[in-house]
């Protein structure tokens, strides 16, 4: 019994060893190799093994598949199905397959294999220009991300996105191939190559239509604006589909402002021309019957009389029935001239109005216009948001708005354009908001308005012409200044800022030749409660020929002055009228003139030549304008038309001298004349953003006394770009006038024995077309093309105004709010000796200011 309880323990070890190691001998073991699919069976999931997964997560492969371990599972079944339905559908994979790895009782182990789709690395084009290129790559990068795994469906997106980019175009027969390269320069990627061939445009052949019984075929091409036929000379005649079915609506909208109120296209077709393998696109139109409005009858209108509100429409029987006008006269008018306009420039802002067809018979229209009237708005607030630099109160004095007043439709307008004009604000974001309370009857109005750089900075340098050299000139112009504020330092940016006045300096020399130097200061609105105006400015110049002082040769020019003018806005015959009236005092001073680089020469009547002496020049110049120009940096719409007079004393009418045997510089010691200015321009939107500018300029200065003739100073010379103007021409007593396309010296008139002069007579009109590129207050930039034409003349009675030198050209136009108008004008003269292009040619610049 001893021995058998010691070897007991070894017993059951040496049993617990052998069964232990049998059992882990088993464990790695698939126990089914291969799987019987006639009998399904449930198993358990052991693991999940993703083989070939390098850019795709392994993890989420599985989740995506849907197995964890765990899970029970049937073989065969519906879940491997799945998981490979899933897992194709991510579009990630060119090959995917789910194998049994092992299984282990009812314990199953899966593989899946993954074959993942190459990546992109870059893309490229043969057969397009490189200038293409850009275009291309914003049509197709929304389907190609770089790095992102290439798919047929990216592929055949992207191609169609090319054929439709050079379809819109006129190619409708381009072609895309998309070739996958391989780059070895990265594991599993590829490169995209996109072979297009454009192959020939396809142009519009022509352009039929059936049915138009009343108005002709070719007026109903030119109604469709933007479809074209190959036969019209620089006009694109390619389909575009968006463009097409504009152009459909067009016609019918133009049938309709003839009465066709019933036209419809019925069909329209387009194919292919079998010769030329241009498209033909044909139209089969029902014209209907053509109407006139025939009874016109007002119902529901209190306040206005019928007539009074017949004669707004301006609509009478027998016209040709448009429903268009008609909607424009009720509410939509751009010129005011529209019955809401009459209500709501009352109070009326509750005010609506139905026009109804209450009979329609053969070939006329009765209709009865019913209106609400409404209670009148009273204006409650008036509030002004986003004038971050500029003080409120220079914004709300311009404003026709009033708290307390009645709602009027065209006082905000006239107050939007008050707004732009100060020239602060931007504005393409200037906001007008007007919340209704119905309750009371009273409306906020609110405006948002958004700062814009004003102030101006000239730093530039010039050539002077005519031996002056080099000028350099530096300027700066503040144009929201607040002198108030001068001791505020919080205010300064870089100078004490938001009260609306302006103040500039501006300083120009090349040197010992050439000084100038001037300042002004303006306060637009003197007292604060009324727009009265009051501008000081001073200045003085100093013109030398360069010799030593000590010298026989030494010329000088010295002209210095002061100016004050009052300005306020009038009231009759209405409040676009402004008047002022200033005072000038100026003393100039001649040594030896002649000398002085051959500037522009002072003769007299009598052919005399003045080079010495001092001239007092004692003035005063009074102006009328009138201005509804919608925006001061652009304009689009209005006019400006201004005249002025500036006189000096009739000094000879108190004195008994026999002016007659006086030298010049005695007989013009005191200068006397009286000077007349007229300028005119007219500006009217024609589509879209194109301008048109129309202007006119006239000038004419004359004598109190046939005896001491008309002055040498303050004449007119015409030609150049108008920079010498500033450089020049009101510092030495001349005002240049632009003529582009010629220079002073192509006026026979400005032409003397001695050099160049100016005259006391001159005219100049001008047509331009201005189309802006950009609007951005930061950089305003525009191109124009003009034609122009004026002349100068020495005496009144040689005047014709059908006398004038003629000119074409072209140029472009920066406004930088820093530094004002940059440009330049390329202009060709048709009057001036020559024969080649760049004989008849001339090329300006434009620095800092439009020149006249």
């Amino acid at each position: 019994m001893q021995k058998t309880y010691y070897l007991l323990p070894a017993i059951i070890a040496f049993s617990f060893l052998f069964c232990t190691t049998s059992l882990s001998g088993q464990i790695g073991v698939d126990t089914i190799p291969v799987l019987d699919y006639s009998e399904p069976k449930d198993y358990e999931i052991g693991g999940v093994k993703v083989i070939g997964a390098k850019y795709s997560d392994e993890n989420a492969i599985t989740s995506i598949a849907g197995f964890r371990v765990g899970d029970r599972i049937r073989i065969p079944g519906g879940s491997i199905p799945r998981a490979l339905k899933a897992l194709w559908k991510l579009s990630l994979f060119t090959d995917v397959q789910i194998y049994k790895e092992k299984t282990i009782g009812d314990v199953i182990f899966l593989e899946i294999q993954v074959q993942e789709r190459p990546r992109l690395t870059t893309h490229s084009y043969k057969g397009v220009k490189k200038g293409n290129h850009d275009d291309l790559n914003e049509q197709i990068n929304k389907y190609l991300i770089k790095g992102g795994i290439v798919t047929e469906s990216i592929k055949s997106n992207s191609a169609f996105a090319i054929k439709k980019y050079f379809i819109e175009k006129g190619y409708f027969d381009v072609s895309v191939k998309v070739e996958e390269i391989i780059d070895d320069s990265r594991i599993n990627s590829i490169r995209l190559v996109f072979d297009i061939d454009k192959n020939k445009k396809v142009k519009i052949q022509d352009i039929t239509f059936t049915g138009n019984n009343n108005i002709k075929t070719v007026k109903l091409r030119n109604m469709m604006k933007n479809t074209r036929r190959k036969k019209r000379l620089l006009s694109s005649s390619k389909l575009i589909k968006a463009d097409y079915e504009g152009d459909k609506k067009a016609l019918i909208a133009n049938y309709n402002k003839m009465g066709f109120r019933d036209a419809q296209i019925l069909s329209d077709s387009i194919w292919r021309d079998g010769k030329s393998g241009n498209l033909v696109v044909h139209l089969d139109i029902n014209e209907g019957n053509q109407y006139y409005f025939r009874n016109i009858s007002w119902k529901g209108n209190s306040i206005y009389e019928t007539n009074t509100l017949s004669n707004v429409l301006g609509i009478n029987k027998g016209d040709i029935y448009n429903s268009e006008l008609l909607e424009t006269r009720l509410q939509f008018s751009q010129d005011g001239r529209d019955v809401s306009s009459l209500y709501m420039d009352n109070g009326y802002l509750f005010f609506s109005i139905d026009p109804v067809e209450v009979a329609v018979t053969k070939d006329s229209i009765d209709i009865e216009l019913r209106i609400f009237e409404g209670p009148q708005a009273t204006i409650d607030k008036v509030v002004i948001m986003g004038n971050d630099r500029t003080n409120e109160h220079v914004v709300r004095r311009e404003l026709r708005t009033i708290p307390g007043a009645k709602f009027s439709r065209s006082d905000i307008i006239r107050s939007q354009r008050e707004i732009i004009n100060l020239g602060y604000f931007n504005p393409e974001n200037l906001g007008i908001n007007t919340p209704v309370n119905p309750e009371r009857g009273t409306v906020d109005i609110e405006y948002t308005v958004e700062e814009k750089p004003s102030d101006q900075l000239e730093l530039s340098a010039g050539w002077g012409g005519r031996g002056r050299g080099v000028i350099g000139t530096l300027g700066v112009a503040f144009n929201n200044f607040s002198a108030r504020n001068i001791f505020n330092k919080s205010t300064w940016s870089p100078l004490p800022q938001g009260d609306g006045q302006r103040l500039s300096l501006r300083a120009q020399t090349n040197g010992r030749f050439f000084q100038s130097y001037n300042v002004s200061f303006t306060e637009p609105w003197m007292g604060g409660k009324k727009p009265n105006s009051l501008t000081v400015a001073g200045f003085m110049s100093r013109l030398t020929n360069g010799f030593d002082r000590n010298s026989e040769l030494f010329g000088k020019l010295i002209n210095a002055g002061v100016t004050i003018s009052l300005g306020t806005r009038l009231k009759f015959p209405d409040d676009n009228f402004l008047y002022s009236v200033a005072l000038n005092l100026q003393n100039i001073e001649l040594d030896n003139y002649l000398s002085t680089s051959n500037s522009t020469l002072f003769r007299t009547d009598r052919g005399e030549t003045v080079s010495d002496g001092g001239f007092r020049n004692f003035s005063i110049t009074q102006t009328i304008a009138r201005s509804t120009i919608n925006n001061p940096i652009f304009p689009q719409d209005g006019s400006r038309i201004s005249l002025s007079v500036q006189a000096t004393p009739p000094y000879s009418l108190f004195s008994k001298k026999d002016y007659r045997e006086l030298e010049p510089e005695e007989r013009f010691n005191f200068l006397e004349y009286h000077k007349w200015k007229i300028n005119a321009d007219w500006y009217q939107t024609l589509i879209g953003k194109l301008v048109v500018k129309a202007s006119a300029r006239m000038g004419f200065i004359g004598a109190y006394n046939d005896e001491i003739g008309i002055t040498p100073f303050e004449r007119f010379q015409l030609g150049g770009d108008g920079l010498n103007n500033q450089q020049f021409g009101f510092f030495t007593g001349t005002e240049i006038i632009s003529m582009r396309g010629y220079d002073p010296e192509d006026f026979k008139n400005n032409i003397t024995s001695s050099g160049v002069t100016a005259t006391p007579l001159y005219e100049k009109m001008t047509l331009e077309l201005r189309y802006p590129l950009s609007l951005n207050p930061s950089s305003t930039i525009y191109v124009l093309a003009f034609a122009q034409g004026g002349n100068a003349w020495r005496k009144s009675r040689n005047f014709n105004p059908f006398d004038m030198k003629r000119s074409v050209g072209g140029g472009l136009r920066v406004f930088l709010p820093m530094f004002g108008v940059l440009g330049f004008d390329y202009g060709v003269g048709f009057d001036k000796p020559g024969s080649t292009l760049s004989e008849l040619s001339t090329f300006n610049i434009i620095l800092g200011f439009e020149p006249e």
